[in-house]
């Protein structure tokens, strides 16, 4: 969970407030953002202000103004994005399969209310019409508000806006999609989202709403050598049941799982992207389809990137080739925290 730490410098010797969260002692009164990563292990910086906090009927929100990472938003508890990185995780998560697919012309976004997911969506040339599906409105409209960076693709007429929930929109949607991006929350116990990580999900919703080509992606929540095991294994292994190769066909399906480190997350992230049709393309192939279909230049991937993306440690390929468990309602798993934020005043 997020917390929010105030201190002028007191201690009471151990290093911890009365409640049992730490506290940062400063001679001067400075304010801290504190976020449980696993028990035993936490994750804090600095903050300059809280610009916003509140809840909705969904979730609670807090716009923070972070000294190392400007502006920071925190959802449930969970970090979500930062001003000075979120361009790692949200190129990582668009390009890759809007490069892979031969000509991606229509999106569904699951989630993404912030926007910088519609925001690079929208920065290639094939692109005709993005749908975002986000079911807080409220949160929508807050980051409309407060992220700068995205108010352009908010105006953009090629994106359509939709609040509701996303697998009762797919369900009611007759159309297809070239890409559908999972922009999800992480699957949080209690939360509203680990339902659209289901085998069933994938199966009966989402991949028959993709065309021919068509090409599934999703963030698959923390990936590094110690925390790849929560969920991100299980994702790749449940999409693996679903992206099968058919054995009436020339065709087979492919599923890739990749990672990136996001230094305001305090840990590598993870992506699975999925399809019917095999990712064939070299560094070089996605460097030129960059320069034909992109505007403006990526900050942080390109050809070389995404292939070292795509090559994970030995510890992390032998979990992903040994996972056997697949993601169900029933036998869900959740990544650590329970989504709940609290403000905590050092006297």
């Amino acid at each position: 969970m997020g917390d929010i730490s105030y201190t002028n410098g007191i201690s009471n010797g151990n290093g911890c407030n009365g409640n049992g969260h730490s506290v940062v002692s400063y001679n001067r009164k400075s304010c801290w953002y504190e976020e449980e990563i696993e028990e035993n292990l936490r994750w804090c910086f600095a903050l300059n202000s809280i610009l916003h906090t509140g809840a909705t009927q969904f979730q609670d929100i807090q716009l923070l103004d972070t000294k190392p990472f400007g502006k920071a938003l925190v959802i449930d508890g969970k970090l979500q994005s930062a001003e000075t990185d979120e361009f790692i995780y949200h190129e990582s998560l668009v390009h890759p399969p809007l490069l892979h697919h031969p000509n991606a012309k229509t999106i569904f976004i699951m989630g993404g209310g912030e926007g910088s997911t519609a925001r690079e969506l929208l920065r290639h040339k094939t692109v005709e019409k993005v749908i975002m599906c986000d079911i807080d409105e409220e949160v929508v409209d807050f980051c409309k508000s407060y992220l700068v960076v995205n108010r352009e693709a908010f105006c953009d007429p090629r994106l359509e806006l939709i609040i509701n929930d996303a697998r009762a929109e797919l369900e009611r949607r007759e159309e297809c999609y070239d890409v559908i991006v999972g922009d999800l929350a992480d699957p949080i116990e209690g939360g509203p989202c680990y339902k659209l990580y289901t085998k069933s999900f994938y199966e009966s919703i989402v991949k028959p709403r993709l065309n021919q080509d068509g090409i599934f992606v999703t963030q698959a929540g923390p990936a590094g050598i110690f925390s790849h095991t929560e969920v991100f294994t299980c994702i790749y292994n449940t999409l693996r049941q679903v992206f099968k190769c058919n054995p009436h066909s020339l065709s087979c399906a492919d599923v890739v799982p990749y990672s990136a480190h996001v230094p305001s997350y305090a840990d590598i992230w993870g992506w699975v992207m999925a399809s019917d049709t095999p990712f064939v393309l070299t560094a070089d192939e996605l460097d030129l389809r960059m320069k034909q279909r992109i505007k403006g230049e990526n900050r942080y991937l390109d050809g070389k990137t995404f292939t070292s993306s795509s090559t994970l440690s030995k510890a992390v390929r032998k979990s992903l080739n040994s996972e056997t468990h697949v993601y169900t309602e029933k036998s869900a798993r959740f990544i650590y925290g329970h989504g709940t934020a609290y403000k905590h005043n050092q006297a």
